[in-house]
């Protein structure tokens, strides 16, 4: 089961069966597989995708990224994975969908940040 043991004393004591608790927590798995696909799905479909991303060498509000892929796994609600761009990669510890045109992950080691992606300039203003 995905809750830890004090959230499941909290959901008992809220009045839930052990089945019910069991049934949310297998809800919680499935929609964070679907923010995975979802994730993976908007950097499939676009090669260059735009940040609110801190970078020393740019002195754009929103740099310009050339994308190569995302590849995420999942573990109960855990989104992990990897960020690869042209040039250099991070870590993914984590992601939810925002809009169609927006999303936001965290990104690891190097970046150690929530960052928005997004299809053009204009969805991160």
């Amino acid at each position: 089961m995905h809750f830890d043991q004090r959230t499941q004393r909290a959901l008992r004591e809220a009045g839930l069966s052990t089945d019910e608790i069991r049934e949310a927590s297998k809800r919680v798995v499935e929609a964070t597989e679907d923010d995975a696909e979802r994730l993976e799905t908007f950097f499939a479909d676009l090669e260059t995708v735009y940040s609110d991303m801190d970078q020393a060498h740019s002195a754009e509000a929103f740099p310009e990224h050339e994308v190569e892929y995302l590849d995420l796994f999942t573990h109960a609600n855990d989104i992990r994975g990897y960020l690869r761009f042209s040039t250099w990669g991070v870590p993914v510890e984590g992601g939810r969908v925002l809009s169609e045109d927006l999303v936001e992950l965290s990104l690891g080691d190097t970046v150690n940040s929530r960052i928005q992606f997004a299809a053009s300039r204009e969805a991160l203003q």
